[in-house]
């Protein structure tokens, strides 16, 4: 399995980014995807999910009305579209693929594939 994050960059506060995560290795329409994010010298954090159809997607209180999660399963591919981005979004953004339950479904623990991160720094 192979999930390939890619569209960081430096940008200034206030604005976008859309960040890709390419999935290979497994069957993407049956996966729940998500983002998290690792600030330096903080833990790994909830950032967004999506469920297989695309039709229900959860984010952190933080980044919610600002970020917008989706995915192409035609294409194995998710996003993260970030908006309106703040200095406090500077962080590594890693994508995940799992089977969470509900109640896991914002927790990292339950994902069971990883991808190697992208670097987002917004400059304020």
């Amino acid at each position: 399995v192979q999930l390939q994050a890619s569209g960081g960059g430096l940008v200034q506060a206030g604005g976008s980014l859309r960040l890709s995560c390419a999935a290979s290795g497994l069957t993407f329409r049956q996966y729940t995807m998500g983002w998290f994010r690792q600030a330096p010298g903080k833990d790994r954090e909830f950032v967004a999910s999506i469920r297989v159809s695309g039709g229900t997607a959860f984010y952190a209180d933080s980044v919610k009305g600002r970020f917008a999660i989706s995915r192409d399963n035609a294409k194995n591919t998710m996003y993260l579209q970030m908006n309106s981005l703040k200095f406090e979004d500077t962080a590594v953004y890693y994508c995940a693929a799992g089977r969470p339950i509900l109640r896991y479904i914002r927790q990292a623990d339950g994902y069971s594939h990883w991808g190697q991160g992208t670097q987002v720094t917004v400059s304020s």
